[in-house]
């Protein structure tokens, strides 16, 4: 006999509606990410080594990139443990799995912008010089 499946949640908000959410998590994360990129590396247009500063701003965001989906597939996998041994220790730290999820995909979809973000204005530069 196989176990019946879980009643889903008449609470729950539709689905296109947590879609919208996390879109808007990680996009705005995104175009930050997309920003700060573009701002560093017209900066380094006008001081520096262009070519040296877009691989370089690459690798950092896609260090932020890995670290946001190594830590958000930790506390998806670790999430519920760890919040029931928080409990069982009486610990009060109010951590929470949503909480972490929601920081690492902020920190991923960070990386992201910033890795768009080098090779749309690493891309741009180098088709007009």
């Amino acid at each position: 006999m196989s176990a019946s499946p879980e009643p889903a949640d008449a609470d729950a908000p539709p689905a296109l509606e947590r879609a919208a959410v996390r879109l808007r998590l990680v996009g705005t994360a995104a175009l930050a990410g997309a920003l700060v990129a573009a701002v560093w590396l017209v900066a380094t247009l006008v001081v520096g080594d262009f070519a040296g500063s877009v691989e370089t701003t690459f690798a950092l965001g896609s260090l932020a990139f890995g670290f946001g989906l190594l830590g958000w597939s930790g506390a998806v996998a670790l999430g519920r443990g760890i919040e029931s041994m928080q409990t069982h220790l009486d610990t009060g730290t109010g951590w929470t799995e949503a909480d972490a999820r929601r920081a690492m995909a902020r920190i991923l979809g960070f990386g992201l912008g910033v890795m768009l973000g080098a090779t749309t204005v690493g891309t741009a530069v180098s088709a007009v010089a």
